[in-house]
């Protein structure tokens, strides 16, 4: 696996659009690791330090995540070196989409990603610049030019993304007018654990106690979903501070959490400071942990204190959620591979990537059940195939990457002992 990995690492992405930005300091990549397929997805993320070489590594992940997502495709990031608190950004937002349409009318397709929301910013904004949906460039590059095939999928694909989840076993609240884009990531994080519980272990996941890191939109319906299936939230941490209660939140506290959010922030009268609940969430003794805040957080003495106290399970709902240099397995990653069952981001946080694939399909059905059932199938396929090839609970993670890689590294160019 390590070989395979290490050739899909080292080669060079196809293309690398490089910004400035005009009015600002901003500057912004999108990386194309490779135009499998003709075509190339992956979302559009903005935060301040960002660098080519977060980008780069972000756009090879995507290129493994569409091996279990579907289609069959390159993968791709978008990367904006900003501050997203700057009152500035919708202008930089607005130049950015405007120097980078060309690319998405004709190979590339992009989505929200951290700090960058799909519906109220990535959707106006690509509309603007002449584009029926950000998208769009996927379904040229990939399924053809054929104008009747174009119109039926983009439009599936502005209907289904955008749809309003009014199925109550998959919104925490009608009244709240949830999309789809919403929640479908957070999901299928919910649903990755949910399936490993019962593929791996007992099946049960009640009582289960799970820490979750950042409570944005994956991070918040992931938690909302796990509670739902009656496992207990004993903490919450998240840039600004958490919440630790050892007899865990209800389902009914985690849906207030969930609609009281600050932005994609945490806020409530119960939260301690940062400082406190980094000293003791670690200690807990959650079997289940969701890392879903931004890349590279988790380091080596959190994985051990969360192992000393029984942990279980790790569903990456981050993109690259440990702090290592390596772009994918690095030692950080490695180890935690070998102490516990991690389910990868590619497998874990699919649900979008899958949503997407599943609308471009020809004739499907947009309904609540038939968008959040086939993510959950899509995530339970990639996970039996990894049982399969090993049943053991550690190393699943290794064993889902050399799946992965077996699709996209060609016998000739792979790397021998």
């Amino acid at each position: 696996m390590k070989n395979l990995l290490t050739r899909f690492e080292e080669k060079a992405p196809e293309i690398v659009f490089e910004w400035h930005d005009t009015e600002t300091t901003a500057r912004g990549w999108v990386v194309v690791n490779s135009l499998r397929g003709g075509a190339a997805g992956g979302g559009t993320r903005m935060r301040r330090g960002l660098d080519r070489r977060e980008v780069e590594s972000l756009a090879k992940t995507m290129e493994i995540k569409f091996t279990v997502s579907g289609p069959a495709i390159g993968g791709a990031k978008s990367g904006i070196d900003f501050d997203p608190s700057d009152p500035r950004k919708d202008g930089v937002l607005r130049r950015w989409f405007t120097a980078v349409a060309p690319l998405l009318r004709a190979y590339y397709g992009t989505g929200g990603d951290l700090n960058v929301d799909e519906m109220t910013e990535v959707v106006p904004l690509t509309e603007s610049n002449g584009l029926w949906h950000p998208q769009e460039g996927v379904v040229n590059g990939h399924f053809g030019n054929d104008e009747s095939q174009r119109i039926q999928r983009v439009g599936q694909l502005r209907l289904g993304v955008a749809k309003v989840v009014e199925d109550s076993r998959y919104t925490p609240a009608l009244d709240a007018k949830y999309t789809v884009a919403d929640l479908i990531t957070g999901f299928g994080v919910a649903e990755s654990v949910r399936h490993h519980q019962r593929i791996y272990r007992d099946g049960e996941l009640t009582g289960k106690r799970v820490v979750v890191q950042g409570w944005g939109n994956v991070g918040a319906a992931a938690a909302y979903y796990l509670a739902q299936a009656g496992a207990r939230v004993v903490g919450i941490i998240d840039r600004n501070g958490g919440i630790l209660e050892s007899d865990g939140l209800s389902l009914d506290d985690i849906r207030t959490l969930m609609l009281t959010r600050d932005g994609n922030a945490l806020r409530s009268d119960r939260m301690r400071p940062f400082d406190d609940v980094n000293d003791a969430i670690w200690d807990l003794g959650a079997e289940i942990f969701l890392p879903c805040a931004a890349s590279r957080l988790v380091t080596r003495d959190q994985i051990d204190r969360m192992v000393a106290a029984g942990l279980e399970i790790i569903a990456s709902g981050a993109n690259v959620p440990f702090a290592d240099d390596e772009i994918f397995y690095g030692p950080t990653y490695e180890h935690a591979d070998k102490s516990v069952s991690v389910i990868p981001d590619f497998i874990a946080n699919s649900g979008m990537a899958r949503a997407f694939a599943q609308l471009m399909e020809r004739n499907v059905e947009i309904s609540d059940a038939a968008i959040f059932g086939d993510v959950s199938d899509t995530v339970a396929t990639a996970l039996k195939r990894c049982h399969d090839l090993s049943p053991e609970r550690t190393g699943l993670a290794a064993t889902a990457f050399e799946i992965a890689l077996d699709q996209l590294v060609p016998a000739g160019e792979r790397i021998h002992d």
